[in-house]
């Protein structure tokens, strides 16, 4: 069974970082795309970024101030995020997607972590 663990989130302020961590169990993680969303209060679920091997997709929101990495040595997603906006809160979650290419859909999440850009 696939598990997908998020890490990193919290309380940070306008203009701050935070990286997000995502460790996969369960599953021959090297194969696949993997991607993270976001969710923020009363909107709906959106794509954040997409990773597969080494070729990237941002959504436009982002592009720029996140970056999408993985370790596959260690069964691991991150997702390095800057000059954060109040914008960029939400609850974020890391995907493993059915495919390994960089349009392949999320088919596990993992169970979402909070980040909340405020001063």
């Amino acid at each position: 069974q696939v598990h997908l663990v998020e890490s990193g989130g919290g309380l940070v302020q306008p203009g701050g970082s935070l990286r997000l961590s995502c460790a996969v169990s369960g599953s021959d993680f090297s194969i696949y795309a993997m991607g993270w969303y976001r969710q923020a209060p009363g909107k709906q679920r959106e794509f954040i970024a997409q990773i597969a091997s080494t070729n990237t997709y941002y959504a436009e929101s982002v592009k720029g101030r996140f970056t999408i990495s993985r370790d596959n040595a260690k069964n691991s997603v991150y997702l390095q995020m800057t000059n954060l906006k109040p914008e960029d809160t939400g609850v974020y979650w890391c995907t493993q997607s059915s495919g390994r290419t960089i349009i392949s859909p999320p088919m596990y999440w993992g169970q979402g972590i909070q980040v909340t850009v405020s001063s």
